[in-house]
């Protein structure tokens, strides 16, 4: 460009010049780095743009590896140590939720038979398909993860049955023991006998309990009472006593909502349980070393837990002997209705 400095330089000849650049060395020190040289291959180096990390083999269906992969995430444990838990049945390093979980992911044959297959190198696999080769190397892991489930929720479940059994006890037992209540049975018995006066019904010595229902049924001539009301207003002008008899039954209302049908069906369960870890105990004597561990402690659990269940019948005997005197199950849902009216 006229006047600037490299227009000057060029019109004096004797200007000093720049020395001489060894080219090689320039080179060497400043030429762009080829991927044969290895830049970038150290650390925090940035590799060439035609280098890519092999990708991960999946033999499992996506959708279900990705599901899985998401539930590892959650766990947040070690895969060897996972399955170290599970034959420990460590409910401290598992608990029930991460053990159902597990279950749900256990292999398929189908899959079983998808990664006995696999002969390329195992480090290549994705996360599912690691995951369930550690699953693969415990004999019959979902049937100790089952039995691993029924551990973990054993004592809850035996507790409330406990716990809902001597309900129904205690207001069984409040009902029979009741003076209040009985006066007012009576009562009810002679309002029923002077109704049906004239007939077959007419002289009863006692009612079927689910009979209290119809107390609310039965209504006035003229539409505005019930048999119910009436038996508050003599009982409120007779035995005005007896009318906080709700104060002797004291379990009742909570026992009203228990269906001992429903107790039947959850005991079942439970020995249904316990046979299914009788039977995991016996064929996993046939595992090896793996398994000692796990039938060390299946064992000890397998003894408490049979006796637990021993006691547990017995509780539920007694209560259904109890509950079976007082007229069957509908008693203690007649009585509660009962209590519900006030005046």
């Amino acid at each position: 460009m006229q006047g600037s400095l490299w227009d000057e330089s060029q019109k004096q000849e004797n200007q000093p010049r720049a020395p001489e650049i060894d080219i090689s060395e320039l080179e060497s020190l400043f030429s762009a780095a080829s991927i044969s040289d290895g830049v970038g291959a150290g650390k925090g180096g940035r590799r060439g743009s035609n280098i890519h990390k092999p990708e991960k083999v999946q033999l499992v269906d996506l959708r279900r590896a990705y599901n899985c992969e998401i539930m590892l995430t959650k766990i947040k444990t070690p895969l060897p140590d996972m399955i170290n838990a599970i034959l420990a049945l460590d409910s401290v390093a598992l608990d029930i939720d991460q053990v159902e979980n597990l279950i749900k992911f256990c292999p398929t044959k189908e899959e079983i038979e998808l990664l006995k297959g696999y002969t390329g190198d195992k480090e290549m696999l994705g996360k599912c398909e690691q995951f369930f080769l550690e699953l693969m190397k415990v004999p019959r892991v979902e049937s100790k993860l089952r039995v691993f489930g029924f551990k973990i929720q054993f004592s809850s479940q035996v507790n409330d049955l406990k716990s809902n059994l001597n309900t129904i006890k205690e207001a069984a037992m409040e009902v029979k023991e009741s003076a209040k209540l009985r006066q007012i049975m009576q009562t009810i018995l002679t309002l029923g006998n002077a109704l049906n006066q004239g007939t077959a019904r007419g002289s009863a010595v006692g009612f079927k309990l689910d009979s209290l229902l119809k107390l609310s049924d039965t209504r006035a001539r003229n539409n505005k009472m019930t048999l119910m009301h009436y038996l508050c207003k003599v009982l409120a002008e007779k035995l005005p006593d007896v009318l906080d008899f709700d104060k002797d039954l004291a379990h009742l209302d909570a026992a009203s909502k228990i269906q001992l049908k429903s107790l039947a069906e959850e005991m079942q369960a439970v020995t249904k349980g316990l046979g299914k870890v009788e039977g995991e105990l016996v064929a996993s004597q046939n595992d090896g070393a793996i398994s000692e561990g796990f039938q060390k402690v299946l064992k000890g659990f397998l003894l408490t837990a049979e006796a637990e269940v021993r006691l547990l019948t017995c509780l539920y005997a007694e209560v259904d002997r109890i509950d079976g005197q007082l007229a069957g199950s509908a008693n203690s849902q007649c009585i509660a209705r009962v209590m519900k009216v006030r005046i």
